[in-house]
């Protein structure tokens, strides 16, 4: 039997001969082969048995390699998701980060050129210039993973400040936690830890607004409590030997988040005058079905019900797209969206996304205190569904 004794240590190993015990084999037996009854100078002298190796010379090997780094493709990945958790794993395993809110961005540089790409593989270079710029910066043949942000005068991240077209270069950063090429090799399938000396390195050269996010040194609940303190969205935990699993959310990044919030789908609105609104109907997907959650009213200036306004007007239909209208009239407090009161409703194709705060969802599915922050041109409608944390 062969069992690891841990009492010293996880690479020592114990042999414990068990069972009634044999007669030895003779000298002759030995000596000879259990297949072919051969001796050992027998088979060493007709050399029939020889392994030979298909594998290329190790300088080959070497060189394939080589040139299979260089001709790795920097274009578009799916950035890696987080899975949404009520508390963050504890443990040496795993790493902590900020969760920023922000638009989540891969910053590439193949050769001399650069590219800032969304999350849908959208350019972003003109939209955020001085990010783009910085990108310059890197080692040839780099891609990294990180998230665009907007400061307020506090330090405080503010997707709404982001969202603003006159928001000033100075307050945009590039928050970088993550590096899936570096200098044309492709490091999805190492381990965090490792991608994270390696993004150290990469981004030696680089100055603002690009700015390396570091790991956090705290446990669990303190960075919570700092989350909430400091006004950020939450905290991410990464387990050190994950992989970059693009376009997966397979745990092995967590999230926690802090104040309730989510993406929701535009479906439709409720007019006041043909240059202006009451709400906002959104909704999410189930399936292939979307539908309706809630009526926006707060978070909006007359500015910004300008710009919906516009942005809704060529999106409009006699087609309502919830799959859940109309609701009885006792369905929520307030006016429910009878079928009387839908004739009042004018709805949207659900091509626009907004990002909605609020402060809890009830027993009824519904949101409590909703307010519109912006809508987010970086997610697919069909992408949002209810955010729901897992056990």
């Amino acid at each position: 039997m062969l069992q690891r004794d841990r009492e010293k240590g996880e690479n020592a190993w114990a042999l414990t001969k068990a069972g009634k015990a044999i007669k030895p084999p003779s000298k002759a037996a030995e000596d000879a082969s259990a297949l072919s009854n051969r001796t050992m100078a027998e088979i060493a002298r007709d050399k029939d048995a020889e392994w030979q190796s298909h594998r290329a010379p190790a300088r080959d090997e070497a060189q394939r390699k080589r040139r299979a780094v260089r001709e790795i493709d920097l274009g578009f990945v799916e950035p890696m998701q987080c899975k949404l958790v009520s508390h963050l794993p504890d443990g040496p395993e795993w790493q902590y980060e900020v969760k920023y809110d922000g638009y989540r961005a891969l910053g590439i540089k193949s050769g001399d050129r650069t590219q800032l790409l969304s999350r849908r593989g959208n350019r972003l270079d003109s939209r955020f210039p001085g990010v783009a710029a910085a990108l310059s910066q890197l080692p040839s043949n780099t891609m990294i993973d990180g998230e665009i942000v907007a400061l307020d005068e506090k330090g405080r991240p503010s997707f709404k400040l982001l969202h603003r077209a006159s928001t000033s270069r100075e307050q945009i950063f590039y928050y970088v936690f993550d590096i899936l090429a570096y200098a044309g090799q492709d490091l999805r399938d190492r381990p965090l830890d490792e991608r994270r000396r390696l993004l150290a390195t990469a981004l030696g050269n680089t100055t603002e607004p690009v700015r390396h996010s570091a790991p956090l040194e705290a446990t669990p609940d303190r960075l919570i409590a700092a989350a909430r303190n400091f006004g950020f969205e939450g905290i991410v935990a990464k387990r050190l030997d994950s992989r970059y699993e693009a376009g997966e959310r397979s745990g092995s990044w967590q999230k926690c988040r802090v104040s309730p919030g989510q993406e929701l789908v535009i479906g439709g609105y409720m007019p006041n005058g043909s240059k202006s609104f009451d709400a906002l109907l959104v909704g999410y997907y189930d399936a292939r079905r979307l539908l309706f959650i809630a009526k926006i009213k707060n978070g909006f200036v007359p500015a910004t019900k300008r710009e919906l306004i516009e942005r809704m007007r060529p999106l409009a239909t006699e087609v309502c797209p919830f799959a859940n209208l109309p609701e009885p009239k006792n369905a929520r407090r307030g006016i429910a969206l009878t079928a009387e009161v839908m004739k009042r409703c004018r709805w949207v194709k659900p091509q626009l996304v907004a990002q909605i705060e609020f402060a809890e969802w009830t027993d009824k599915d519904h949101l409590r205190h909703a307010r519109f922050l912006a809508v987010r041109d970086d997610k697919e409608p069909r992408e949002v569904t209810r955010e729901s944390i897992a056990s």
